[in-house]
């Protein structure tokens, strides 16, 4: 495996997330950061935004690059020059919903290959979707237990303005 890709919206990216991102950087040459743009959602970052925690988060990573794309996450890994999509997976929860989106990026490119890393213990349960309601209510210490401690202000500064 030279090139892998892990797709995500990361929004915001999490411990978890860099957990996913540092692993797989040790098993492939380059590791593409694959950020999805849903024109559809409106995400608590814009995609200029978490591009840039999310390159903040990861630059001590040689091997790792940050993009943005729209579409389907099969073409962007295709267009990346890369064979292996990247997949964390939380809770047995996020089998099925995987294990679909595998099946059909498969049926779209039957030369691409899935890679699973299960998360590690300490973060099986982070989710952005808990960041944001934790955020407002937790101390800098707290947050620093499920984000990288260097996007807490910008998230901090994120849930007020919302």
């Amino acid at each position: 495996m030279k090139i892998a890709v892990y797709t995500g919206s990361f929004d915001p990216v999490t411990l978890g997330h860099l957990n996913v991102i540092q692993r797989g950087s040790r098993i492939v040459e380059k590791l593409i950061v694959g950020i999805g743009i849903n024109s559809e959602k409106s995400g608590l970052f814009d995609p200029d935004e978490r591009l840039e925690l999310v390159r903040r988060v990861t630059q001590h990573l040689d091997n790792v690059e940050v993009k943005t794309f729209e579409g389907l996450a099969v073409n962007f890994v295709e267009q990346s020059g890369a064979k292996v999509m990247l997949r964390g997976v939380r809770p047995m929860t996020d089998i099925a919903a995987e294990f679909t989106m595998m099946m059909a990026n498969r049926r779209l490119n039957d030369d691409l290959e899935t890679v699973f890393l299960m998360a590690d213990r300490e973060f099986s349960h982070v989710s952005s979707s808990l960041i944001k309601q934790l955020t407002p209510l937790a101390t800098d210490a707290q947050l620093a237990q499920f984000v990288p401690a260097s996007i807490i202000e910008d998230l901090k500064k994120k849930l007020s303005a919302s």
